[in-house]
């Protein structure tokens, strides 16, 4: 299991490999919509990353309240205290 800075670190990685985002733009703070300029597509692009990076199964559905860098951080870190995921 992941803690949520390496969580962070992960989704940070993502973001810049993925979207050319500059790693200091990935804060915790950050809205993901307005800040980082994610659409729909790539938030979806995002959530098939973060699978294949944590080994866990996200669903669209996991990430629909989500809003913020730390939202992310957050609905990666409850699906991993799933015991069934």
């Amino acid at each position: 299991m992941q803690t949520r800075e390496a969580i962070l670190a992960t989704l940070r990685e993502a973001l810049v490999e993925l979207f050319e985002i500059e790693p200091d733009r990935v804060t915790p703070e950050a809205n993901l919509y307005t800040d980082l300029e994610i659409d729909s597509i790539d938030a979806i692009d995002l959530i098939d990353h973060i699978k294949r990076k944590t080994g866990r199964k996200l669903d669209a559905s996991d990430f629909r309240s989500v809003r913020t860098v730390q939202d992310v951080i957050e609905a990666i870190h409850q699906k991993q205290q799933s015991p069934n995921q």
